[in-house]
């Protein structure tokens, strides 16, 4: 496995590879790896012939009062469980090499970004749309994998990758979660032990609502589940705020008004809860 520092370098290699027609897998990750991680680039083995990781914390999808500074990095452990995994390449920038000082381009991918984080976070995906886009470029993958953890990324980067006529294929990989149900996630971390078990109720919730929706005859009103929902999470004591609990189209985002008379659908059922300064995201999509 290589370390590799500089887009110039990157470029080289990967120009070479697909040269010699190599299918290039792609992982971008912001680093902490974890299990959720390490099985999206299990994901990209099974069907590339290299597989290249990137690590870079991006700057540009942190507000101005988020944790860019505290986000957890360990790269040592990065390396040495990348290296376990068999993966070919790190292509691990800095953040001058990312984003020189008369850097002034960004991605804005309308729609699919305005709702669910995208209101609370109006700035985040413009920086995950710039990035990925970046490193598209630079790694010049055949495919590039994400985790269905965050979904709305994901419709994100497809809606950009098809807008913008990206020979790039985006895989969505499942949701890697604890025995309790948690989605992994490096903020995990920060939580403290009572935190981290009343975290585990954002997935009972979610699995509360897919329960009732498959039940024939149940009702289906999304206010009322969104209040048992709600009533779940708040009878946690940790449990300090719900941003959102949200029933979305899982493709375009739209925002579904009812679920009586659902025939044939795909619904992205979305949540983000803060535990103290702890903020989680999950969700579930339910197909009838």
């Amino acid at each position: 496995m290589k370390i590799l520092r500089k887009i110039s370098e990157t470029r080289k290699i990967t120009s070479a590879l697909i040269l010699r027609k190599k299918i290039i897998g792609f992982v971008p990750t912001m680093g902490y790896l974890h299990e959720g991680h390490l099985s999206l680039i299990k994901a990209a083995k099974k069907k590339s012939d290299v597989v290249i990781v990137s690590i870079f914390v991006n700057p540009l999808q942190f507000a101005p009062n988020e944790d860019f500074t505290k986000y957890p990095r360990n790269f040592k452990k990065d390396e040495k469980l990348c290296r376990a995994e068999g993966v070919d390449y790190i292509f691990y920038p800095d953040i001058k090499e990312m984003y020189p000082d008369d850097f002034s381009t960004y991605i804005t991918v309308e729609n699919v970004s305005a709702g669910l984080e995208g209101k609370i976070r109006p700035e985040h995906f413009r920086g995950v749309a710039t990035i990925v886009l970046k490193l598209f470029n630079i790694v010049q993958c055949s495919f590039a994998v994400f985790g269905q953890k965050d979904a709305q990324q994901a419709c994100v980067i497809k809606k950009m990758t098809e807008d913008l006529n990206i020979n790039t294929k985006i895989i969505i990989s499942p949701t890697v979660r604890e025995n309790d149900g948690l989605a992994m996630s490096s903020r995990n971390v920060y939580l403290t032990p009572g935190q981290r078990a009343d975290a585990a109720y954002l997935y009972k919730a979610l699995e509360y609502a897919r329960r009732k929706i498959m039940l024939e005859n149940y009702n289906r009103d999304i206010a009322f589940l969104k209040g048992q929902m709600s009533k779940l999470i708040k009878s946690r004591k940790t449990a300090t705020k719900i941003d959102y609990i949200s029933f979305n189209n899982s493709r375009t985002l739209e925002e579904v008004q009812t679920l009586k008379n659902l025939k044939s659908a795909s619904i992205l059922i979305s949540l983000a809860v803060r535990f103290g300064k702890v903020r989680l995201i999950d969700n579930i999509v339910i197909k009838r």
